[in-house]
């Protein structure tokens, strides 16, 4: 039997895997990100690993007999050179937003899984990346979405699947790997190790 397990409190992520039909429990990594990389597909395929073996070493001894695995990722955006986390303010909400508004910027989410099996370890690790195209934004909408509060806690500061939504032209690429997990990459990456069929 394999048994999975999304090192992530997200509620976006949660909601995608679920989709996939898995079942799953959730186990949130909380170490520090430590950022040795420059690169938005290197830093996030870095952050991503942190999470899942931190996660993983909580599990090691618990999956003896069992297989598991342990899905770690992480989400940025970046934008001229530019990455854009988490906003730390809602001056910095408006700030992120000012800039991608009328542009094309790039989202990019690293995934990696660690499985546990019969007392070995590996891990695959792998990114997606899709460019989104928002329409211009005047100060007053920038405004009106920040005062929402949906930004704060997304990278970037909008949220593609709330209301930032009327202002998505278009996009190339996965659609959830902007919404934090690229599900259908995330399948052929199982698929491929054999653990779903």
């Amino acid at each position: 039997m394999v048994r999975f397990v999304l090192a992530s409190g997200s509620p976006r992520r949660k909601e995608l895997l679920e989709q996939l039909g898995l079942e799953f429990e959730i186990s949130s990594a909380h170490g520090e990100e430590i950022i040795t990389k420059t690169l938005p597909a290197d830093i996030v395929e870095e952050l991503s690993r942190q999470k899942a073996d931190e996660v993983a070493d909580r599990y090691a001894d618990t999956y003896k007999n069992d297989t598991c695995v342990i899905i770690g990722a992480d989400t940025i955006v970046a934008f001229a050179n530019e990455i854009m986390g988490k906003p730390k303010d809602e001056a910095d909400a408006v700030r992120m937003l000012t800039l991608l508004a009328g542009n094309t910027h790039q989202v990019y989410t690293g995934v990696t899984l660690v499985v546990l099996e019969n007392g070995a370890r590996r891990a695959v690790t792998f990114h997606a990346c899709t460019d989104v195209v928002m329409y211009p934004m005047t100060a007053a909408q920038v405004q009106a979405y920040v005062a929402t509060g949906e930004p704060m806690d997304k990278a970037g500061a909008y949220a593609i699947q709330g209301k930032c939504a009327a202002y998505i032209k278009k996009i190339n690429g996965e659609y959830n790997n902007v919404v934090g997990l690229p599900v259908a990459r995330l399948m052929q990456e199982l698929l491929a190790l054999g653990l779903v069929s």
